[in-house]
Formats: structure tokens, sequence, C-alpha cells
């Protein structure tokens, strides 16, 4: 008996294979994102900022309720405001969201940052921000190039 396989059939067992394989390397992807993400939150909520501060690119925009700005705006206006006293205490991520581009150097991540800080005068602020950091894979190394920062709505 001769077995006989359609052309057909091969290519969907190709596409298979390939589907496959670009959902694996996309996962790896997401993975490598999610962990990045997990580190530049961990030291924002340390207030470690050359740590934190290293994930960004050098073009960096960053989009916050009072308008856009740069990075070296951004280090500028975070670094007086942690200097002055203030000190980030507790940072959660929820709500998460991740996508990967198609090319694999590009990924989205959404979601939701819960964040505690206590201030220089003592009170003690909680807000949620929405979020969303995409990032760009450059010459072998993952940097933050834009993000958008608003309030939670209240409800």
């Amino acid at each position: 008996m001769k077995l006989r396989i359609s052309t057909g059939a091969v290519l969907l067992l190709a596409l298979g294979f390939a589907g496959r394989a670009a959902i694996a390397q996309s996962t790896g992807v997401e993975q490598q994102i999610r962990e990045l993400e997990q580190k530049m939150n961990d030291a924002y909520g340390k207030n470690d900022l050359p740590t934190y501060f290293s994930y960004y690119a050098p073009d960096f925009v960053q989009w916050l309720p009072e308008g856009r700005t740069d990075l070296d705006k951004y280090k500028k206006d975070w670094t007086e405001y942690i200097k002055k006293g203030n000190q980030v205490q507790e940072v959660k991520l929820k709500d998460v969201m991740v996508r990967v581009g198609p090319s694999q150097d590009s990924a989205v991540f959404a979601y939701i940052l819960y964040v505690k800080t206590k201030l220089a005068d003592g009170k003690v602020t909680e807000e949620e921000n929405q979020e969303t950091d995409v990032w760009f894979k450059r010459q072998g190394e993952w940097k933050v190039v834009t993000l958008h920062y608003s309030p939670v709505a209240k409800k």
C-alpha cells in the first residue's frame, strides 16, 4: 500500500509547525518583557534611579497627564522629586497584557500600576495608574521607547 500525501496536507503541516515556532518564539519574547518590566518596576519601587532609568532608550518619549516629556526631563524631574524626600514604598502590577510584534523586536506591555508613596511631609498616597510601555529591541538590547501613564478613572 502506497502512502499518498497531498501537497495541501504537507503545506498545512508546515504551516502548523511554523505557527508553533512563532508562538514559542513570541512566548519567549513575552516572558523576557514580563521579566524586564518586573525588574524595572522593582527598581522604581526601591527608588533605585540609576537602575530604573537604565531601562529607557535615549530617544524615550513619555506621555503623562501633564503632557509629553523626554528622558532628560523625566530624569531631572523624578530625581528632584526623590531628593526632596518623597519615596516610593510599594509597587504592584496587575491586569497585565503583553503583545509582541511580528518581527519579535517590539512589544507592548499594558497594565495597571499600583503605587504607594510616602511624601516628604509624611503623608502616604496610594494610586492606580494605567500604563502602557512600548519596548524595542535594538542592537540586541530591549529598551522602553515610549510610555503612556494616566490615572485610573474613579468609580
